[in-house]
Order: C-alpha cells, then structure tokens, then sequence
C-alpha cells in the first residue's frame, strides 16, 4: 500500500515538474510568436490607400498566391486588408456596392469586434469608421443635427488593428471583378483639418 502510495507522489510531483516546464517555456515564447500575430502583419497595410492584396482569386491567366496568413475558408472569396493606428485619427474604410457581395470586419489582437455587409450600405456606398472613445464623442460633438452624418462608427477596444475586406465571386467569370472590388475600397486616415464626418470621405492616406 505504501508502494503504491510512493508511486502516486512520484508521478504526480513529476507531472508537476513537466507542467512547469511548459508553462516557462510557453512564457519565453510569448516575445517569439507576438511578432507574428495578424496585428503586426497587417501593419505593412499602413502606407496605402487601399487594402493590401492577402488572398487574389485565381483566375485563368494567373494563380492564388501561396503566402495567404489569414483563414481562407473559400477560394472563391478575395481577400485584403487595411492596418489602422488610431493616434494618428480615425480609420475611414469606404465602399461601393456593386453586384459581388462585399463584407468589412474590423479585427484587433484579441479578435473580430465589428462586421458589416454591404447590406448596411447607403445609396450605394458603406462608410466605416473606427475610431477611440474620445474620437467618437468628437464625432457626435461635431455632427450638424440637419445633416446627420452616414458613417457606421465602431469604437475600437484597441488603438491598432486592421480591417479585413472580402468580396465573394459566385461564378468564374466574377472572379476578376472580385479582386479588383477589392482594391477598389479606400482606407483613410481622417484627420484634424477633415471636414466633420459625413461631410467629406476623404482623408489622408493611412500611412504616415
């Protein structure tokens, strides 16, 4: 009985040991691995005007891109993403609907926190607008009670992150249209000197 009893102390202090392991070694590898999060990919999105190209549709004269980093869980959706650093203002991600079906997710760190489609669009174009807490108050503090701005405004948990653009080709011969709907979407920096939201979709390009 006291064998047994030996043996149990045994492997449980060695299971103790083992998980201690682990669990160090899962801390020394959180500075690895956090430089490869989709945060921080995106961010090579922050000096243009338009999503970075993450998955191209294929279409007959030339092939997907093997180097799509998000989840791709239909070929026949292109793909493209913009980064966003709210201190330097508010993101403005503006669309115009067509015939392909467009979607825009805003992502940060700890995941998706905002989805629109372009059923949510106004006479055509959808306008989103993620910005912090004090932004969004600027906003609302801005807005002319006879003009109400169109804007669909997120506030984002976190001040970078990046806006995930899809657009879905239901037949081979959308898939052209598809790639180029995608490049077709503006992101912007707004800034100080912008007209209030609503007022003017322009902005500075989101790089600085």
């Amino acid at each position: 009985m006291r064998l047994v009893s030996l043996r149990f102390v045994y492997a449980t202090l060695i299971g103790l040991v083992l998980a201690g392991i682990v669990h160090i070694a899962a801390v020394l590898a959180i500075p690895v691995l956090s430089e490869k999060d989709a945060v921080l990919r995106a961010r090579t999105s922050e000096n243009l005007d338009h999503p970075q190209p993450i998955y191209t549709i294929a279409t007959g004269d030339e092939p997907s891109p093997p180097e799509a980093w998000l989840p791709i869980p239909d070929p026949a959706v292109a793909v493209g993403v913009c980064a966003y650093d709210l201190a330097d203002g508010p993101m403005r991600v503006s669309a115009r609907t067509g015939p392909l079906s467009l979607s825009l997710a805003a992502h940060a760190r700890r995941g998706a926190f905002y989805a629109v489609t372009d059923q949510a669009a106004v006479r055509g174009a959808l306008d989103l607008v993620i910005l912090t807490r004090a932004q969004y108050d600027e906003a609302l503090a801005d807005d002319d009670e006879n003009d109400p701005s169109r804007d669909v405004r997120i506030v984002a948990p976190d001040n970078r992150g990046f806006v995930v653009v899809r657009v879905i080709a239901g037949l081979p011969s959308q898939r052209p249209g598809a790639n180029a709907a995608v490049q077709s979407v503006s992101c912007t920096t707004d800034t100080p000197t912008d007209e209030p939201a609503g007022k003017d979709a322009g902005g500075k390009p989101a790089g600085r």
